[in-house]
């Protein structure tokens, strides 16, 4: 499929190790959603295990999030995307080790899983400390945009959720900026501290507590879709 932009960095870090380098090719690949073939009508039949809904978490990072979610919640069925090899490999080692069945995962663009997916077929959206480009000249590879927020919107169900994370100050605003011009989402919050306080079950995660030692505060914001 065709590579459809530039809103992460570099693809590669360290050396693997051989047993992520076994992973990267046996689990990835039974694992990996293949894009070449046209999407299943009812996401849930990716799974080989009864999933109830489906949740989608854009750039995973190090995978805290993606796999306490998938071990606390065996009935939803979670769709994982991160470009980044090492990431990719840490996570699959924890799949492996934890025998979940309830994860798939893409390793390149998510523009190009949400450009394949039905309409109205995820139930969830996460998109957590993603990259905040902080330089202006690269504000245009910010993931949030007017492109992607209505490619969200169109593959959410109604009522669906979309939740976004970050410790930068001009991301949060930038992000607000693009949901109250789509239009189509709802941000749920009422009070400063619905916004301040963490996502219900929250694991935390690694460039969160990178943001804390740094002394900077984060933003948990929820969006409904309208």
């Amino acid at each position: 499929m065709r590579p459809t932009g530039a809103f992460f960095g570099r693809r590669k870090g360290k050396a693997l190790r051989p047993n992520q380098k076994r992973l990267m090719g046996e689990s990835l690949g039974e694992l990996r959603l293949d894009l070449a073939s046209p999407a299943p009508d009812d996401l849930r039949s990716l799974f080989p295990v009864p999933v109830k809904t489906i949740r989608l978490e854009s750039g995973f990072g190090g995978g805290e999030h993606l796999i306490h979610r998938a071990a606390t919640h065996p009935d939803i069925g979670f769709i994982g995307v991160e470009p980044f090899v090492n990431s990719m490999a840490k996570l699959l080692a924890r799949i492996e080790e934890l025998g979940l069945k309830n994860i798939r995962l893409y390793d390149d663009d998510a523009v190009q899983v949400l450009d394949w997916l039905p309409e109205a077929s995820v139930d969830h959206i996460d998109l957590l400390y993603p990259d905040p480009w902080p330089k202006k000249r690269h504000w245009k590879r910010r993931f949030v945009s007017d492109a992607n927020l209505a490619r969200f919107h169109r593959v959410l169900k109604p009522a669906g959720l979309f939740c976004f994370a970050s410790d930068i100050d001009t991301y949060v605003n930038w992000v607000l900026q693009h949901i109250d011009r789509h239009g189509g989402f709802d941000w749920t919050a009422r009070n400063a501290s619905d916004w301040l306080t963490e996502f219900e079950d929250w694991p935390g995660t690694r460039y969160e507590a990178k943001a804390r030692r740094e002394g900077r505060s984060s933003a948990y914001l929820t969006f409904r879709k309208v």
